[in-house]
């Protein structure tokens, strides 16, 4: 109750809380006086003398200590006590005030404690929120570097690699015409060569391909999941099949190539650590919004690894925290894992 009327006193201005706790220790010394001697009023004369102390300044409190102090012997007096001696009601003064001012330096100095421990509080929740706000940019930073690199990787390979190995095809089919002009054993064995450097050119092109961010384009995720489906294929030597039986239409080029690159992470975990030998990725939309889905045949997750602290699966979650999205990693049964990204509609609208 005394905190509840401190912060009702608290919303009053100055002048009007100093009148309002006046008024209050004039009817607390009319209720003493018309009480009598039988019943004490020191603890109630000490609330607007705190309430002073809290609220606006010692002064104020010396005041109405003073007040309260007269009030308090005056009523007695007036309503009937006798003293011997002048002094028996001057001590009474003197040491009822010294009673309401050691209260009103006690409340003082808890009014001082507790501004001292606001402003630490709000400085630490300063540095706190900075401290946060740093460490989300240079996760952002370090995430940005990451595409960066993947790219520059994929265009080195694409420029470098595959013109290198282009050459080295031209160079291998004119040694199989030679070896075939000059009637040569080694004739099936020069295009067999020919052939393996043109496979590896189409590896190295969907590998490049994959390592690229999603075209700006309203269907870029979807041909962009669709390619990285085929050169995974290619390059693991398993199933691995795009699904999206409608339009899945992603304007925000930063949405889409995080769901990406969630999607190669999750194929990439089936292919690594479940050993999966068919993978299917599907985008859909569904009430709830919009959805990835990675489902493989592998020997699925163990019960621990969800809250493990994988790299994979932490830069899996900040990604979808990144876009606002739901990550869901959940055991298939008999066995397999499933990998579901949902952005809420209210996200994706964004």
């Amino acid at each position: 109750m005394l905190a509840r009327a401190l912060t009702v006193l608290k919303t009053l201005p100055r002048g009007v809380l100093i009148v309002a706790l006046t008024a209050l220790s004039l009817c607390i010394g009319y209720l003493d006086y018309r009480t009598g001697t039988d019943t004490t009023f020191s603890a109630i004369y000490l609330f607007p003398i705190v309430a002073a102390a809290w609220l606006v300044n010692l002064p104020s409190a010396y005041g109405l200590a003073i007040l309260s102090s007269f009030l308090w012997v005056s009523g007695d007096i007036e309503a009937g006590a006798h003293y011997g001696t002048l002094w028996v009601p001057l001590w009474n003064l003197f040491g009822r005030f010294a009673m309401f001012v050691f209260a009103a330096h006690l409340m003082a100095a808890l009014r001082r404690l507790h501004n001292d421990l606001e402003r630490r509080a709000v400085e630490r929740a300063a540095k706190l929120t900075h401290e946060i706000a740093m460490r989300e940019r240079l996760q952002r930073e370090l995430l940005q570097i990451s595409e960066r690199e993947q790219e520059r990787v994929g265009h080195d390979i694409h420029d470098s690699l595959c013109q290198h190995l282009t050459g080295t095809a031209l160079a291998a089919e004119v040694l199989a015409e030679n070896l075939e002009s000059e009637n040569s054993t080694e004739q099936k064995n020069a295009k067999r060569v020919v052939d393996l450097v043109e496979e590896g050119i189409a590896l190295a092109r969907n590998l490049a391909r994959s390592l690229n961010a999603v075209e700006v384009s309203k269907n870029g995720l979807m041909a962009a999941l669709n390619d990285f489906a085929s050169s995974t294929s290619d390059l693991f030597n398993i199933s691995c099949r795009f699904e999206c039986t409608e339009p899945f239409d992603i304007e925000d080029l930063n949405s889409a190539v995080h769901l990406y690159r969630i999607a190669q992470e999750a194929v990439g975990n089936a292919i690594k650590h479940g050993e999966a030998k068919s993978v299917v990725i599907g985008l859909e939309s569904t009430a709830s919004g919009r959805v990835l889905r990675v489902v493989d045949n592998g020997r699925g997750l163990s019960s621990s690894v969800p809250s493990a602290n994988g790299m994979g699966l932490r830069i899996m979650s900040y990604r979808a925290a990144l876009i606002g999205a739901q990550l869901d990693i959940r055991k298939q049964a008999p066995t397999g894992t499933e990998v579901m990204c949902t952005v809420p509609w209210a996200e994706a609208a964004q």
